[in-house]
């Protein structure tokens, strides 16, 4: 099994891990960890577009300063065509589609994304209302992390340090870094919500992934 690159989040043996490391981290803590990735987390078609322009717009210029005459009808249907090809290269060339999305728009999409998640998947119903949500969006790189009300980031000492280890493993897509990562927040949640004889698991241990890893 690969354990870099944007696939390996999604592979089976992956999943089990993560598993096996949110229930080590619940095994220390009360707080309660549920884990979803999102391949994309937003609609991009408007880089699509945006790259079937440029690469119309190269087309329709190289074609009128080229030293060779072409066809009016020969120049409509290569600028068409050259479009189709730019918005396909934006659809399957994730770096490519990922420069022409601005990073605020990117970030806006995952933070969404999240918030969503954060409500589907109950993470906001536990009793000591300490549900953690790490969100990862593998498409923008990153990792929201949305606490319920008893998570003050400010009051847990390290935690702002685990959040920024996890986005920059999705940055650098390293599973091993990634579980490393998520694997601190164990002892940063323990000092604050210590887990107790009486606790129970109120959440879904497995990761939350669609099929298509999409």
């Amino acid at each position: 099994m690969s354990t870099t690159g944007e696939r390996a989040f999604f592979e089976p043996t992956a999943r089990s891990r993560a598993k096996a490391a949110i229930e080590a981290i619940e095994a220390q803590t009360s707080a309660e960890i549920v884990v979803a990735l999102r391949n994309a987390s937003g609609d991009y078609r408007a880089a699509d577009w945006l790259s079937g322009a440029i690469v119309a717009l190269a087309s329709l210029v190289a074609m009128l300063y080229l030293p060779w005459t072409f066809a009016l009808h020969f120049i409509v249907v290569d600028v068409v065509l050259a479009f189709a090809v730019g918005a396909l290269a934006s659809v399957t060339i994730g770096p490519w589609r990922r420069l022409l999305t601005p990073a605020r728009v990117r970030a806006a999409n995952v933070r969404a994304a999240a918030c969503q998640a954060f409500v589907d998947r109950g993470v906001g119903r536990t009793r000591g209302r300490s549900g953690v949500l790490v969100f990862v969006g593998v498409f923008e790189r990153t990792v929201e992390v949305v606490g319920d009300v008893a998570i003050d980031p400010q009051g847990l000492a390290g935690f702002d340090a685990s959040v920024a280890e996890l986005r920059a493993a999705v940055q650098a897509t390293s599973l091993e870094r990634f579980l490393a990562a998520l694997a601190t927040l164990g002892p940063v949640l323990a000092a604050r919500f210590p887990h107790g004889d009486d606790d129970v698991n109120e959440l879904p241990d497995e990761v939350e992934a669609p099929k298509s890893g999409a």
